[in-house]
């Protein structure tokens, strides 16, 4: 960490520190084969496909330099301009006997921007995984294709597990046909969220504490209420039509995903009753803390349609169309609870209103996109527009949120191939350099545009580049 220091410290502070690091890494083998077999009775061949996994996955995380994450003690003076959390009671005009006999304000623990890992927080763990899937396709006649696959896995730390899928098509005519599947999934929480720990200095009402982020194995979090994570588990459902008339093909497909137990990181919990808690326990809590836990459940409904139109070639060359929509909803229909915390006076929330209304209105209910491809011998080209519906930016108090508007991208490339192997291309991303509303809460002018920009805040992106065929 680079051109910073450690307040605590003082003048005698650091400007760089190694702040420790994090590495994860996986070692998988797996093995895949399909054959179609005949079987009497069927239209079509049994399409029969097979698979095996191993997986090893390795986490760690390492302590930094002391300096990194220490508090070396040195107090902020009383009245110092410009030192957030240092200030006089606004309604009393007065200081808390605290800092009157201290002499000062507690400043937050080691490097800013980036505090190093402690050695609390190190970890060296990993897992195993062995999974295996079979999937069957076939024509049970001419018209009807039937496909289902089921998939087993086992983990070393979180146990087993069972998915599949059952898919059907039918085909009405040579122009129209209806399809749908039905599946369940599951996603085993990772390591880092089982076993990531840090802690940060947070200023909260400008009142510094010392943050954790505990791993559900840590004492802390299991005396909040933390267990075991569990895998997260979803319900998939879709129905949709396919069209197609010689060079034009349209496709709707509705669907639903309900998803259940989700991971998520917990609110910060700073509240005094949350330290007290703590603190009758045994546990030192001059902070706060927070730690990932399943609890939450979504429901996402949408339709997705996608049309495609190939013109036919003529002296300009060819000419390819695409448009696509989806239309999406997501609610959340269950947060996570505690009984531990849900029991104390100031009745902490483990997943607050910033992050349900993220989740339901954090990403566009719409979005539209319209593509034009050319091919005229070595020369070729793209245009893409993409429009993205409006996004809400949640606040935790309702009368500061704001939306970020509905807007299209522009979005061309141009394209020449020599010798059919060579391709040389220069292209624009975002070529009308949008960047979105900028937030009218931003009082330092630091961070202008927000993280829920759907298309990011890079603004204008070009590009050259070339590929080769061998």
């Amino acid at each position: 960490i680079e051109n910073t220091l450690n307040r605590s410290i003082g003048p005698s502070s650091k400007t760089s520190f190694d702040a420790g690091g994090f590495k994860y890494s996986q070692v998988v083998a797996n093995l895949s084969a399909v054959k179609g077999f005949a079987v009497d009775g069927l239209a079509s061949d049994l399409n029969v496909a097979w698979g095996l996994e191993a997986r090893q996955e390795m986490y760690e995380i390492n302590a930094g330099e002391p300096d990194s994450y220490r508090n070396g003690g040195v107090l902020i003076p009383i009245g110092q301009v410009g030192t957030p959390g240092c200030v006089p009671d606004s309604d009393t005009g007065l200081y808390t006997p605290e800092v009157l006999a201290a002499g000062g304000c507690t400043t937050q623990s080691g490097s800013q921007v980036f505090p190093g890992f402690r050695p609390a927080n190190e970890v060296d763990e990993d897992r195993t995984a062995v999974g295996a899937y079979i999937d069957l396709e076939a024509n049970v006649t001419d018209a009807l294709l039937v496909s289902g696959a089921v998939r087993v896995e086992s983990y070393s730390d979180f146990g087993e597990t069972v998915t599949g899928k059952l898919a059907a098509r039918y085909d009405f005519n040579d122009m129209f046909a209806i399809r749908g599947s039905v599946q369940n999934g599951f996603r085993a929480p990772s390591l880092q969220q089982q076993y990531f720990a840090t802690t940060s200095t947070n200023f909260i009402n400008g009142v510094p504490f010392d943050i954790t982020t505990f791993p559900v194995t840590d004492p802390v979090a299991q005396a909040l209420g933390a267990k075991p994570l569990d895998a997260e588990n979803s319900v998939n459902y879709s129905i949709g039509g396919v069209f197609q008339n010689g060079s034009l093909s349209v496709t709707v497909d509705a669907y639903r995903i309900d998803v259940n137990d989700r991971i998520v990181l917990s609110e910060n919990l700073t509240s005094s009753d949350v330290r007290t808690f703590l603190q009758n326990q045994g546990f030192v809590a001059s902070g706060g803390g927070r730690f990932f836990l399943n609890g939450v459940d979504t429901e996402t409904s949408g339709v997705d349609l996608v049309a495609n139109y190939a013109f036919p070639e003529s002296d300009i060359g060819r000419l390819n169309v695409t448009f696509g929509a989806n239309f999406n909803n997501t609610d959340v229909t269950a947060v996570p609870a505690i009984p531990q915390l849900t029991a104390l006076p100031s009745n902490p929330v483990l997943f607050a209103r910033v992050n349900v209304k993220t989740l339901e209105e954090g990403t566009p209910k719409n979005k539209f996109t319209a593509s034009l491809d050319w091919e005229r011998g070595p020369f070729g080209a793209t245009m893409r527009v993409i429009r993205y519906g409006e996004v809400l930016v949640p606040s935790s108090t309702p009368s500061n949120d704001y939306t970020i508007d509905a807007n299209g991208l522009l979005d061309l490339e141009g394209r020449y191939t020599w010798n059919e192997r060579v391709t040389l291309s220069i292209g624009a991303d975002n070529v009308f350099d949008e960047y979105g509303n900028p937030s009218p809460f931003n009082s330092t002018g630091n961070t202008p545009f927000s993280g829920y920009i759907p298309y990011g805040s890079s603004g204008r992106f070009v590009y050259g580049k070339a590929s080769v065929k061998f």
